[in-house]
């Protein structure tokens, strides 16, 4: 192996001293940074306080692979193609989605800005200068490269990297949260739309019954056997509702708006053809509680935010320590055009500097005071996060299984009131019961089925509400790593969703640590 020092005897030509000059440097600053260190704690993810169970689900068997709904596509278990259709166009033409792709594309871009740092500069710099003095004009040709390299020994730009890593991960992170939240608002105002074309059907089916009723009545006006308010009486049940049906329309298209917009497409280029509410309702697995922690986005999120305050923590430790440079240059100067490339105008220069702050009035210590703080509020906001995911898992199985509940007593309390109506009007009819009773049966008729249809809804809603909760079936697997992060090459712009990774295992956002506390002991 050739020696980085320069010949101890014999003369040697400049560009072998620059030769060896420059080898020294380079050998000098890998040396230094392979023993160097890397100053500030070490990440370790905190603890969080997860239940051994969920609560609305005492006795329940855990879910397995097998019972698991599709993976990415969820909402597919309703079997709607109108549904499918739209959901599909949620990752290329949802908005909020494309905002949060260009967030990811920018964090990435600046993990690549910051890495750089860890390699030197180089700058050519060619210059002509003719100076005129006492007649005498002066011409000097110089071209000069200039090296530059700041010597990461205490590992302040290393960990600006990981910092940046860990923010381009959580960009990632919310880009995938963004889409489930956009996904999930799909399915719940479709089925609200659903519900609408329900309801409208509903009052339509009901408004022809209050036609036969005031068909019965006027009969019954004109055999002078019923009194004019009997009348009127019917008359104001049918109009009023004729107009809930032409106000279930208004509703209506407010929600295929809605879906207009969260499928990227103007309002009025959106026409769905009216349906019905489905009763399917899709059987959702539900795992164990510890699994949340790895299949929400916004907890994958808020676990690399930590990561990433955690690393400036060392950022800012590292101002404590002399910042150690090195600089040289190498080119030729000549007053002639011609002789400029020749050994004897070469010239080169080295050094090497460093530079420490000896005073600065507390300034270093309170800049790692507030990154410590910073990092703190990072394990608040996590903690809360994961409290707040568990919230939303019960709140979502507690609302589907009172909500069961209730549509089974509904539906006796609907096919109650439907032989009731049918009796007061036989009874009316007969002239055993005067009109009055039959109006009070047939509101009370329609009110439970509008109950009873707003219960559907409401499980529908539910299921959607829970689907959400646990994830979509999101995974902390789906997450880039840190080496895809550096390695990747920058996406072009425009990119979508095929840029963030839909398999493997990532570094250091996958499995949990078992460790507790807030950050290790620093490397040194």
């Amino acid at each position: 192996m050739m020696s980085p020092c320069p010949p101890r005897s014999g003369a040697a030509p400049r560009h072998d001293v620059l030769r060896y000059a420059l080898r020294l440097s380079t050998a000098l600053a890998l040396a230094m940074l392979a023993a160097g260190c890397m100053v500030g704690p070490d990440y370790k993810r905190p603890e969080a306080t997860v239940p051994v169970a969920y609560k609305e689900m005492k006795g329940w068997k855990p879910a397995t692979p097998a019972d698991d709904m599709p993976r990415t596509d969820w909402w597919t278990a309703w079997n709607d193609p109108v549904l499918n259709r739209l959901e599909a166009r949620v990752a290329v033409d949802n908005q909020t989605v494309r905002a949060y792709e260009a967030s990811w594309r920018q964090a990435r871009a600046i993990v690549a800005e910051v890495r750089s740092g860890l390699a030197p500069s180089a700058t050519f710099n060619p210059d002509i200068t003719r100076q005129h003095a006492s007649n005498n004009d002066n011409v000097s040709y110089e071209a000069i490269a200039n090296l530059s390299w700041e010597i990461d020994v205490w590992g302040r730009i290393r960990r600006q990297v990981e910092s940046s890593t860990a923010a381009a991960q959580v960009s990632a992170a919310d880009l995938a949260n963004a889409r489930l939240s956009a996904q999930a608002d799909v399915a719940s105002y479709y089925l609200q739309m659903r519900y609408q074309d329900s309801l409208k059907q509903l009052l339509n089916q009901t408004a022809q019954a209050y036609e036969r009723s005031l068909t019965i009545v006027r009969n019954q006006y004109e055999a002078g056997t019923a009194a004019r308010s009997d009348v009127l009486t019917a008359q104001t049940q049918l109009l009023s509702t004729r107009a809930d049906a032409i106000a279930a329309e208004s509703n209506r298209a407010v929600y295929e708006h809605a879906l207009a917009v969260l499928t990227g497409t103007v309002p009025s280029a959106l026409d769905i053809a009216p349906g019905s509410l489905t009763r399917r309702v899709p059987k959702v697995p539900v795992a164990l509680p510890s699994t949340l922690l790895e299949r929400r986005p916004d907890i994958a999120a808020a676990e690399r935010t930590m990561a990433e305050q955690n690393a400036q923590i060392g950022v800012a430790v590292a101002a404590y320590y002399p910042d150690i440079n090195l600089a040289g240059l190498a080119g030729y100067s000549s007053g002639g055009i011609n002789e400029l490339l020749t050994a004897s105008n070469q010239v080169w220069s080295l050094a090497a500097s460093g530079n420490e702050l000896l005073f600065d009035g507390g300034g270093r210590k309170a800049t790692v005071q507030a990154a410590r703080e910073a990092y703190d509020a990072s394990v608040a906001s996590y903690r809360e996060a994961v409290l707040s995911a568990f919230r939303d898992v019960e709140d979502a199985l507690a609302q589907r299984r009172i909500v069961t509940r209730q549509i089974a007593v509904q539906q006796q309390a609907v096919t109650a009131a439907r032989e009731a109506v049918t009796i007061s009007l036989n009874e009316y009819a007969a002239g055993t019961q005067d009109y009055t009773t039959v109006a009070t049966a047939q509101a009370a008729a329609l009110s439970n089925e509008r109950t009873l249809l707003n219960a559907e809804l409401n499980r529908q809603l539910a299921t959607v509400d829970l689907i959400r909760a646990l994830g979509g079936g999101w995974s902390t697997a789906d997450l880039p790593t840190a080496r895809e992060i550096e390695a990747t090459a920058l996406p072009a712009t425009g990119a979508g969703p095929a840029a963030v990774k839909t398999s493997a295992a990532p570094a250091g956002a996958g499995a949990a640590p078992s460790a507790a506390g807030a950050a290790g002991a620093g490397r040194s």
